[in-house]
């Protein structure tokens, strides 16, 4: 497997990504298509609704597994800052939003302490410019 970092960090699941998206949107494009073309009945709308409640199904499936995966995420970063913070930083482990915990979890052991202090300091918001600021990443496999 590659050495991860900030370029290959976002994860694909062909299965969902490339199979489920494609095939589900098709088929609420397909009913909507033949709700529009070919008339109005009560059988076609069922077929939109039906289309349109799986599309939302997938995405939801997809929110909540990520944010469960978020909550884990704060709770291990949490639990990692209380043991690699220096004691002034220790009480503000609080005021870090859930972005910024998720996003602080590729910093290596030895970067953490400085750059938790540069996020709550600057107020750093954005995940992606918290990645970006990340010089030794650490890996994360296991998402969702």
């Amino acid at each position: 497997m590659a050495e991860q970092n900030y370029a290959n960090h976002v994860k694909w699941v062909p299965a969902f990504h490339f199979f489920v998206v494609p095939v589900l949107l098709l088929n609420l494009g397909e009913a909507t298509y033949r709700i529009i073309h070919w008339g109005f009945s009560f059988e076609r709308l069922v077929g939109v609704l039906t289309a349109t409640a799986l599309v939302v199904l997938m995405f939801l499936a997809r929110i909540f597994a990520l944010k469960v995966q978020d909550r884990v995420i704060r709770l291990e970063e949490r639990l990692r800052m209380e043991r690699l913070l220096p004691a002034d930083l220790k009480p503000r482990i609080g005021e870090f939003r859930p972005g910024q915990l998720v996003a602080l979890r590729f910093a290596s052991d030895e970067e953490l302490p400085e750059l938790a202090r540069k996020v709550l300091n600057e107020k750093i918001q954005g995940t992606k410019a918290i990645k970006l600021l990340v010089k030794y990443w650490r890996s994360d496999y296991l998402r969702a």
